[in-house]
């Protein structure tokens, strides 16, 4: 098939198994986003040896799929293995043979799937492959190894961030991130749906970036159908995606859920040490968890400038999560037609486009001819003024400028009138007070339909539109 996007990724596993030093390579990202896909097409399913771990099963049955699999790809072996040394002793001898090599690149390439799922309590997966890599595979420069997984806690913590065995064993990392609105619109059409941006936007609102959830799209049916067959029938796929999300990539003893749902309840973010004085949790296990959940994309930090003491804020930054929490769990009512139209529905509608917004800096600052000046972004809200002001994104440029982001979702052009006009300026010098900024500032309108031009629209000094979402 063909792979959409991932031109980068491709370049990094390519560079890789044409490399003429033995190469370890972790890949992880989230469920669904496309790992093995693009691992098995970069090198058309043409591997020395390809196994992958199953989530249920005794160490002895994850062991003997293990010595199955590597008898499929020539291995001799006649006693089956009884522990995961042995099972390696397998591999090893595999590879020493006259084993397969990959036609394109000349390497033997050996990609191990699912990696967490092969370990398990007081299981040797995890020593007999330290051993395996450090005794045996670093020594091979004609071997790759590809490990993958998409229990990031696991990847990190085993092998990332291993101090033990592993510590600077790794030669690559890549993480594998879901796509932007033009992949999404790209693998559309190379799926055969006929949607307009409108609908890619919407679609892209509710499930975020991750193919999967848009291979599994209906063509037949509009957006608001897809939602409703996917997420709202008894048997739809998606239905308990969000509970199988976490489990799928977090320990069962951690909290990442129950932070994630917390840090969700505010758009703009929570600040740190509120989630600690929550959750009661040590310094260091907070940090584990947060810095897990922005591993796998769900989490975004900043630290708004002006309030350094308050230290870093964390917002959730995942579209599929943020549709899960409002819509799906405690569901108030059975249905997406059901919440269309409702304050409900507009108030996720708002929120979400700034969070496509968000997801999408790099595309604004093209659209705005910026995007080789250095910038950092940042939501922000005032403490002086009564109602308190918040801008919901800030582009800070190294240029000397600020752009003041105003997010609207609409099904038509937005029409600015007077109180919106004098709203925006009240912000802008609420922003300019409190911040003491030196720096010019640019009121920026990102409207999903455009702007209706009239006479108060002055005020716009740039204008994106959802289509600049797309570049």
């Amino acid at each position: 098939m063909e792979i959409i996007g991932r031109k980068s990724e491709q370049d990094q596993l390519l560079r890789c198994a044409k490399s003429k030093m033995p190469e370890f390579m972790v890949i992880y990202g989230r469920r669904r986003v496309g790992k093995t896909f693009l691992i098995r097409e970069v090198f058309k399913n043409d591997f020395t040896f390809y196994t992958s771990g199953v989530k249920q099963g005794t160490r002895k049955d994850k062991v003997a799929l293990f010595h199955k699999d590597i008898v499929a790809y020539g291995g001799k072996a006649e006693k089956k293995p009884e522990s995961w040394f042995d099972a390696f002793d397998e591999l090893k001898d595999l590879l020493k043979g006259d084993c397969h090599r990959n036609a394109v690149t000349g390497k033997k390439i050996v990609f191990l799937d699912e990696v967490p799922w092969m370990d398990g309590k007081k299981s040797d997966f995890r020593p007999a492959l330290d051993r395996f890599w450090n005794m045996f595979g670093s020594a091979m420069p004609d071997l790759m190894l590809i490990v993958c997984g998409s229990a990031t806690s696991w990847i990190i913590d085993n092998i990332l961030k291993n101090t033990g065995g592993f510590y600077n064993r790794v030669t690559e990392s890549l993480h594998l991130l879901p796509f932007h609105l033009g992949d999404c619109e790209r693998l559309c059409r190379f799926c055969g749906y006929h949607f307009e941006k409108s609908e890619i936007l919407e679609y892209y609102m509710a499930f975020g970036g991750v193919p999967f959830y848009w291979r599994n799209l209906n063509a037949s049916l509009s957006v608001s159908q897809n939602i409703q067959s996917l997420c709202f029938e008894e048997s739809g796929k998606f239905r308990y995606e969000y509970r199988e999300l976490f489990r799928s990539l977090f320990s069962p003893r951690g909290r990442h859920r129950e932070v994630v749902e917390f840090i969700c309840k505010k758009n703009q973010g929570v600040p740190r040490d509120e989630i600690s004085k929550s959750f009661k949790m040590s310094g260091k296990q907070l940090t584990k968890t947060l810095e897990e959940l922005e591993e796998c994309g769900f989490l975004r930090e900043y630290v708004e400038p002006g309030h350094i003491k308050r230290g870093k804020t964390y917002q959730v930054i995942d579209p599929f999560v943020r549709f899960s929490i409002a819509f799906l769990q405690g569901a108030r009512k059975s249905s997406w037609t059901a919440y269309r139209g409702t304050p409900a529905y507009y108030a996720w509608a708002g929120n979400a486009f700034e969070l496509a917004c968000l997801n999408h800096v790099t595309e604004i600052k093209n659209a705005l001819g910026i995007a080789g000046v250095e910038t950092s972004e940042y939501a922000w809200r005032s403490k002086e003024s009564n109602p308190g002001a918040q801008i919901d994104l800030l582009i800070d440029r190294a240029d000397g400028v600020i752009n003041l982001l105003e997010m609207k979702y609409t099904q038509s052009p937005i029409v600015i009138d007077k109180d919106y006009r004098m709203n925006l300026l009240t912000k802008e010098d609420d922003f300019r007070r409190e911040s003491k900024t030196r720096k010019a500032i640019r009121i920026t309108l990102v409207a999903s339909s455009g702007l209706s031009k009239n006479g108060y629209s002055d005020v716009i000094d740039s204008l994106v539109t959802g289509k600049d979402l797309f570049q």
